[in-house]
């Protein structure tokens, strides 16, 4: 099954004097199950405005977007994907084990032992079960977006949408959560939708790269990125960042951005 389509998507907001502002035009779209997709482009192009309409944050004044098969809305309601953001959000006055509980209390459909045996899970899952009586004050940043991780993967969601997760991070943070996100693919087999300005992240992380244009965003360039499973990348770390194939998919990356609407509509593996 697919996990996400959008079909001919556009966005446009009122200006509030007749002109509104054209965000996404056209924009087509393809994520397959246990897929990860990373979306790419200037600032201001519409890639987290994309990512909203796949979250039903959001609706497109044009086109659809379907999740496994579903329309947005109803995949919210559904809570087919859990999300997670720049910031990592988490309630202050509840411990570490509380904000991963949250989406499962709110659900109201598991009791308290259930919940907190979840949270115990995925707490080992991204390396924090040792801080699960912490609140979040007492958590480095990367370690707080460990947690919203783990909030996001909650209900076993089949698809997680990440919008700039690790973009406030500093590099040697960001590389660790990276390889964590590829251990976390490779554990549960989810899609993933992946906002980020980093060409070097997005090869690393992705399948294939979307690269979006200037205002109005449309996808101008997809490239397949064959550097192995997410479990293999995980292990070879900084072997892979140092490979000769790595660096040629970030040579396309930055060309197909650089060429902007000129680009070709796929470049070839």
């Amino acid at each position: 099954m697919t996990a996400v389509v959008v079909s001919g998507a556009g966005r446009v907001f009122d200006g509030g004097s007749g002109a509104g502002t054209v965000a996404l035009a056209d924009v087509d779209l393809t994520v397959g199950e246990g897929e990860l997709v990373s979306l790419i482009g200037p600032s201001g192009c519409g890639k987290s405005t994309l990512l909203r309409l796949i979250a039903d944050l959001d609706a497109p004044t044009s086109g659809s977007v379907t999740v496994f098969g579903k329309p947005a809305d109803r995949a919210r309601e559904d809570q087919d994907y859990g999300i997670a953001f720049q910031q990592a959000g988490l309630l202050p006055w509840r411990s570490v084990r509380a904000n991963v509980e949250l989406p499962l209390q709110l659900r109201g459909r598991a009791g308290r032992a259930e919940r907190a045996a979840r949270a115990a899970e995925l707490l080992a899952l991204v390396g924090l079960a040792d801080f699960a009586d912490h609140r979040p004050d007492q958590l480095s940043g990367g370690m707080q977006q460990r947690v919203a991780i783990a909030r996001a993967l909650a209900r076993s969601p089949r698809l997680l949408l990440m919008d700039e997760p690790f973009g406030a991070l500093d590099e040697m943070t960001r590389e660790r959560l990276q390889d964590e996100l590829l251990r976390i693919r490779a554990s549960t087999g989810a899609a993933v939708v992946f906002v980020t300005h980093s060409i070097a992240e997005a090869v690393y992380l992705s399948d294939r790269v979307v690269v979006m244009s200037p205002r109005p965003g449309r996808v101008v360039a997809t490239l397949d990125v064959p550097l192995g499973g997410p479990a293999d990348r995980a292990a070879r770390g900084i072997e892979l960042r140092e490979d000769p194939a790595y660096f040629e998919r970030v040579s396309a990356v930055r060309e197909a951005l650089h060429s902007g609407d000129t680009a070709p509509d796929r470049v070839p593996s």
